[in-house]
């Protein structure tokens, strides 16, 4: 990680609740449980859908994948977030900012590639049902899954190493809660366009081309459940089809009005609250989502629950 001949800055400052101070201790309670409700979701779906035997299946396996990533990308920013409502301390070192920019990028971008291979599986399973065993196979799903880490980790090591190859000279202030690349490239003092272009570019390409991707499949999937004679059938394959296409609306909407609307227009405190949004929002909602609407994971989690309950009244009679 190279900062270039002239950077003079050593850290930076997290401003992003600066003009907030009266309600930073209600902020960091907020943020404290939506965090903790966050990491207990996700690992409760991580729990179950590895426990129980019916749920070994690719979409679960991506749905595992999906919590794992969600708490990841959680952790990146809140904690840090939770530190500088705590105690007021919002310095963040180079390094700190580069590490965190670099693992905000991997697990951001690798969920919208995530998104995409599980609406693939979703297409093949409700269009291709005879032949998704086949098309869907161990082999498959696992490289969807690599091949969705793989070009996070891509997006990340190209992006980051990028920017803080420029000059930063001061100021050292980010009008931001964490090391997002927008509010970190206005500190740098060179000229960035080849970067902003790149950028644009990149987006497009981690966030509209999944996106497009889904819908399509999405086209596909509503007109074959459509076609389908049997109400129950038509009424399975929505079930397993709605908690996708809720958790793919609520993330790319978010991140679309985050990072491909128009600079001008927008205050920078609307900015922030849709990233808020985009950060705990909709990683909040996720595990809520797949749990409540989805009937296979309700019924896994009642059946392990009650195997739970039955292990330890066979203790404690044999004790």
């Amino acid at each position: 990680m190279g900062r270039g001949n002239h950077s003079s800055v050593t850290e930076f400052l997290l401003l992003g609740f600066s003009k907030l101070p009266e309600l930073q201790f209600l902020l960091f309670l907020l943020f404290l449980i939506i965090y903790l409700i966050i990491l207990m979701g996700n690992v409760l779906i991580i729990l179950v859908t590895t426990v129980d035997h019916i749920l070994q299946t690719p979409m679960y396996f991506f749905l595992r994948n999906l919590s794992f990533l969600e708490i990841c990308f959680n952790t990146v920013t809140v904690p840090k977030i939770l530190v500088i409502l705590s105690t007021e301390n919002k310095s963040i070192s180079f390094a700190g900012c580069f590490v965190q920019m670099f693992f905000f990028l991997v697990f951001g971008a690798g969920e919208c590639f995530l998104l995409g291979a599980m609406s693939y599986d979703r297409y093949l399973a409700i269009c291709n049902p005879l032949r998704y065993p086949i098309l869907m196979n161990r082999h498959m799903f696992i490289s969807l899954a690599g091949g969705s880490w793989c070009l996070g980790l891509m997006v990340a090591i190209i992006q980051t190493i990028w920017i803080f190859n420029f000059p930063f000279c001061g100021p050292n202030g980010i009008d931001h809660f964490f090391c997002d690349t927008p509010p970190v490239l206005e500190l740098v003092c060179a000229d960035t366009y080849l970067f902003e272009l790149y950028a644009l570019m990149g987006t497009i390409l981690v966030i509209m081309v999944p996106f497009f991707l889904i819908l399509l499949s999405y086209v596909h999937i509503i007109s074959t459940i459509l076609k389908m004679s049997s109400a129950e059938g038509r009424k399975k394959a929505f079930s397993t089809c709605s908690s996708h296409l809720t958790v793919v609306t609520l993330f790319y909407g978010a991140a679309i009005l985050t990072y491909l609307r128009p600079k001008t227009g927008y205050s920078a405190e609307s900015k922030k609250l849709l990233t808020l949004s985009y950060i705990l929002l909709t990683p909040l909602l996720n595990p809520l989502i797949y749990s409540l609407r989805n009937s296979e994971v309700k019924e896994a989690l009642r059946r392990t629950l009650c195997q739970k309950t039955l292990t330890s009244s066979s203790k404690e009679i044999l004790s």
